[in-house]
């Protein structure tokens, strides 16, 4: 997917077979507002291993998800591995797949943050917090939550946990994909430079 791609889109899931761009797609799980997130993370996370089987020929039984902490997840069954990247908002709930590496993916409502100065500051970096001061305020909005879905989907996909901003973190080269959502919803997907 080269740089200023058009937004990649999420396919509802149950759905039709997932079709990969260039190796690549994104699943969302639609789930009842105030769900709790062990529920949605159950939810999202057999629909990544039907969606895989799907593509894979084989029972979703055979596709098993590993997760170690300081790595993203991996999708393995038997000849086959796959990058996965989980995210999750009230009522939706995201699982993007690499079928050639890892990836990360975040999702978050729009909303005013009162204090979203400290935290662009605090987790965004200086560039970032700037950029933003000089948004028009009907867009900071929609401005923060992408620039805050693209630090956690980097993070993500260098199996980072969330912390505050330091230069050069991730140290991984990435490159970020705009994700296509309903209205009041931003997310952005992290693939390998």
């Amino acid at each position: 997917m080269p740089a200023g791609a058009a937004p990649l889109a999420v396919q509802p899931w149950p759905g039709p077979p997932a079709a990969p761009r260039d190796g690549v797609f994104v699943i969302g799980v639609a789930g009842p507002a105030g769900a709790p997130r062990a529920w949605a993370r159950g939810q999202v996370r057999l629909a990544a291993r039907q969606a895989l089987a799907q593509l894979a020929g084989l029972p979703p039984e055979h596709i098993q998800i590993a997760a170690q902490p300081g790595r993203a997840p991996r999708a393995l069954w038997d000849g086959g591995a796959a990058g996965l990247s989980f995210s999750h908002a009230d009522g939706l709930s995201l699982a993007a797949v690499n079928l050639g590496g890892d990836v990360g993916v975040d999702l978050m409502r729009v909303g005013d943050w009162p204090d979203w100065q400290a935290v662009a500051r605090d987790y965004l970096g200086p560039a970032t917090a700037e950029a933003l001061a000089r948004c028009a305020p009907g867009q900071r909005a929609r401005a923060f939550a992408q620039a805050w879905t693209a630090r956690e989907a980097s993070l993500k996909y260098a199996g980072l946990a969330l912390g505050e901003w330091m230069p050069g973190v991730p140290a991984r080269a990435w490159r970020s994909l705009t994700l296509a959502l309903p209205a009041g919803l931003a997310g952005t997907l992290a693939l390998p430079a």
